[in-house]
């Protein structure tokens, strides 16, 4: 099967989930595939692609591109496609993602195989696996026949890097005059440089246990702790009384998170929150409450108070880290 990989990038930095994207199109094909890129001066960020799986990038690099547009990169995604012809179209399930996927595959009158967990192919199938019911059920799903496409959840595959690779052909596209109706004029960055949770290793998220916003030291020390690959998550609850800011939430009407480790701090588990967090690889819950839903999807489970019980935790972390 013939892939295309859409690469996302932001200020010339290849995005994370993308070179999952890249990387699990390469393992299914069993050899290199091709991506395409757009933005404005990224021609070394696409020589590295090279290094993930990538044979030829088809490149789009122009000033009206240097923000996302779905007029402006779909017709990037658009172009390669024409030109390349694949079988099935990668793109990560990112906020870009989810915009610009169905947006493609209407226009191509593809299906869609939306936030796979798992995607193989069989024969001429391809066929996912993806969550439901707020991630309480899998569901095995196939495109029909023609052009397939697929976003992936972010942090579920795995990233391969060969340093030994060779540089891909670059391609450049030539769109022509773009009709970009909707434009974004500017990113306001209100994190500062904090790690985006949907790409951490580690969350560590606080909920109503917290007592307050004052609460969020001892858990930003904790974060702190774990290292350069943490973020901080939050509950639903908490973004709602106003003690943190919406970029944190957790759950299926914020962020959708994988990470290796996810330590939920106060939370109860309500079933919007397990579905935001519900496929963290190891997931290490901290609750009073022994009764909490939490701790049914809990790898592990701590029946504790957090406030002396955190910042001990980010004190042992600490000093096994410096060991």
């Amino acid at each position: 099967m013939k892939f295309l990989v859409f690469i996302e990038q932001r200020d010339g930095k290849i995005r994370k989930a993308s070179l999952e994207a890249l990387s699990l199109a390469a393992r299914l094909a069993g050899g290199p595939v091709s991506a395409v890129i757009a933005g404005k001066a990224i021609g070394e960020a696409a020589k590295e692609l090279g290094k993930f799986g990538a044979a030829k990038v088809y490149v789009a690099d122009r000033d009206d591109l240097a923000l996302y547009s779905n007029r402006g990169y779909g017709g990037a995604l658009q172009a390669a496609r024409e030109k390349e012809s694949p079988d099935a179209v990668l793109i990560a399930a990112t906020s870009m993602g989810k915009d610009l996927a169905p947006r493609f595959a209407a226009k191509n009158d593809a299906g869609v195989l939306a936030d796979v967990m798992d995607l193989r192919v069989e024969g001429d199938r391809l066929v996912g696996v993806r969550p439901v019911y707020s991630g309480k059920a899998r569901a095995t799903v196939e495109a029909a026949s023609g052009l397939r496409v697929a976003t992936t959840r972010p942090n579920v595959f795995p990233a391969e890097k060969n340093d030994g690779a060779a540089e891909p052909a670059i391609e450049a596209l030539d769109l022509g005059a773009l009709e970009i109706r909707a434009r974004v004029t500017g990113i306001t960055a209100s994190g500062g440089k904090e790690l985006d949770v949907t790409e951490a290793d580690v969350v560590v998220s606080g909920g109503r246990g917290i007592k307050g916003p004052e609460g969020w030291p001892i858990i930003r020390d904790l974060v702190d702790a774990m290292g350069s690959g943490a973020a901080l998550g939050a509950s639903r609850a908490v973004v709602d009384a106003g003690w943190i800011d919406h970029q944190y939430q957790v759950g299926q009407t914020g962020k959708v998170v994988s990470p290796t480790l996810y330590v939920a701090c106060g939370i109860s588990g309500a079933i919007q929150h397990l579905a935001g967090m519900g496929t963290s690889k190891v997931i290490v819950a901290i609750n009073k409450d022994a009764d909490a839903p939490i701790f049914k999807v809990a790898t592990y489970g701590v029946v504790a108070d957090l406030f002396p019980f955190v910042p001990e935790l980010a004190k042992a972390v600490r000093a096994i880290k410096s060991e």
